[in-house]
């Protein structure tokens, strides 16, 4: 709904930079006529022509009502975070006259945005739309507060403004912009946009289907030589993929999840990266649900197939905050141990940044890997990927690329070392996180693991 318009006239009139110059310079003409008497009364003339326009600007700026100037700001009830939002604002200029607006909104503080404006002539008793992306990097209430509208006639010597109190809040959730491109029957369509292998999926479940006529393609071990032989053509058995397992996101919200990347932390990733992995999980029959854990408690939310699921994940994922002191795993792999007493796919979140944070934890994940099936996905430093990229010049440069190559080379030593006790692994750049596990788990499904 439009806002409420603030204005009190004469608070609200501001007198322009084109004011200024055109008085400076009657000012400058005043002192060329004291040394040129005959240019005195030629001054006069134009200094009251110019408090002449000034009055005029300022009458026909002040002729109509404050409610001349509605402007409605329209967008989404909650953002998506990581992605760009879209805000409009449409102004109504009721003026006889063409006028130029300014616009100065109040964006969320959490954007620093102390520059921000928006500009446009608009025709007598038109509408114009405004329109500029949001891209919160941040889950939270963000407050947008008044819209400042500056209006000035052609003459452009005085500005009118008007304050718009439209002050709202909008929740940021996590990015739920990305269901609509992972869903599955676009995922499947769409894969090559995302750089994903194509894998043909048919069904090599232990689930029997039904028995059909074989066709050219059909896999010649699926041959069924009882039907074969009962009617004369050769017959396969068909299967379908296995549904309803159960598979848990568990995400790390230690102090290695706070680290930052392209304005996200790793936790960000990794929770809007569970929200599309849940998604698709149940789109294709599967049970979802999601673990959270830190170094004092460990929060459960129990697997479900039914689709409001999608929604109890969203919520869940809302709130969730990365903490200063290490994760606990002893304690984690306790509680799920206790709690989840049937085989699970396991998708663990979190970061390792050495062999020596692996080594302390790895007692805990072989304990997992035990009685569930354990995916451990951890991050690719890219900022020390293109460190090692850099060409150097100086020995400081040198010592640097050196550092930044032991630090890669300890992640490809993690996940071979996680490979060694049988835990599978994926190490991936924080914007691939969504497509890489996605893929990985439609691997496990084809491969009859899950």
């Amino acid at each position: 709904m439009p806002g409420t318009v603030k204005s009190n006239i004469f608070k609200n009139l501001f007198f322009h930079n084109r004011f200024y110059l055109m008085m400076g310079a009657v000012v400058i003409l005043f002192l060329v006529a004291f040394f040129v008497p005959v240019l005195f009364s030629i001054v006069v003339l134009l200094f009251f022509i110019a408090v002449a326009l000034t009055v005029a600007d300022m009458v026909l700026l002040m002729g109509r009502p404050s409610a001349i100037i509605t402007v409605e700001r329209i967008m989404a009830n909650r953002f998506s975070n990581g992605d760009e939002n879209e805000v409009q604002l449409q102004v109504h200029n009721g003026y006889g006259f063409p006028a130029r607006f300014v616009i100065l909104e109040e964006v969320p503080v959490q954007f620093q945005w102390r520059n921000f404006s928006l500009e446009m002539q608009i025709p007598p008793g038109a509408d114009h739309t405004f329109t500029y992306q949001l891209r919160p990097v941040e889950r939270g209430n963000y407050g947008f507060g008044y819209t400042n509208v500056f209006v000035s006639t052609a003459l452009g010597l005085v500005n009118r403004r008007f304050v718009i109190d439209n002050e709202t809040q909008v929740s940021v959730y996590p990015s739920f912009q990305q269901l609509r491109h992972f869903t599955l029957k676009s995922f499947l369509q769409e894969q090559d946009h995302f750089g994903i292998h194509r894998r043909r999926i048919i069904g090599q479940s232990v689930e029997f289907d039904h028995i059909k006529p074989y066709t050219k393609g059909d896999d010649v071990r699926r041959l069924n030589w009882k039907a074969t032989a009962r009617t004369g053509n050769l017959m396969v058995n068909s299967f379908v993929e296995e549904k309803s397992q159960q598979i848990y996101c568990v995400i790390d919200k230690g102090r290695s999840m706070r680290m930052p990347f392209d304005g996200l932390s790793l936790l960000d990733y990794a929770i809007n990266a569970t929200l599309v992995f849940s998604n698709i999980a149940l789109s294709k029959g599967d049970k979802a649900g999601l673990v959270t854990f830190t170094e004092k408690r460990m929060e459960m939310l129990p697997a479900s197939s039914k689709m409001v699921q999608l929604n109890s994940i969203l919520e869940s994922l809302y709130a969730q905050e990365t903490q200063w002191q290490e994760s606990d795993y002893e304690t984690l792999s306790v509680q799920l141990r206790s709690r989840l007493p049937h085989r699970s796919l396991l998708v663990l979140f979190t970061n390792f940044e050495s062999m020596s944070g692996l080594q302390r934890q790895l007692p805990y994940l072989r304990r997992l890997a035990q009685y569930h099936l354990l995916l451990v996905v951890f991050f690719e430093n890219t900022e020390l990927k293109k460190m090692t990229q850099e060409v150097a010049y100086d020995m400081e440069g040198i010592y640097k690329q050196t550092i930044a190559q032991k630090f890669a080379y300890d992640k490809k030593l993690i996940a071979k070392e996680l490979g060694k006790y049988g835990i599978m692994s994926i190490l991936t750049p924080p914007e691939q996180l969504t497509v890489n596990v996605v893929n990985k788990y439609l691997e496990l499904k084809s491969r009859m693991l899950i």
